[in-house]
């Protein structure tokens, strides 16, 4: 998987979301917190030219937990992240 947007050097691919002929390509960035010594992660969702990011949602003292936490989400739980950003098909 190969994904160019600003932060992509920072981000792991997650797997991808799949509705009908709608796909999604999902990244986890996570980076040092300035100041602190914590992690923050947000979520990008990448399909062809589109790309959507949230916010920083998570922050943790270590990456693996973030991608920990990261995995406590359902694939219905990254769409709701994903239609709260865009309009998606239903």
């Amino acid at each position: 998987m190969t994904a160019s947007f600003p932060g992509h050097e920072r981000a792991r691919h997650m797997g991808e979301l799949r509705r009908g002929d709608d796909r999604w390509d999902v990244y986890l960035e996570v980076q040092p917190d300035a100041g602190a010594e914590t992690v923050r992660g947000r979520l990008h969702f990448v399909a062809e030219a589109r790309h959507h990011e949230t916010g920083w949602v998570f922050l943790e003292l270590k990456e693996a937990d973030i991608r920990e936490r990261f995995g406590e989400f359902s694939a219905i739980e990254l769409w709701r992240f994903l239609e709260s950003l865009v309009d998606v098909p239903q």
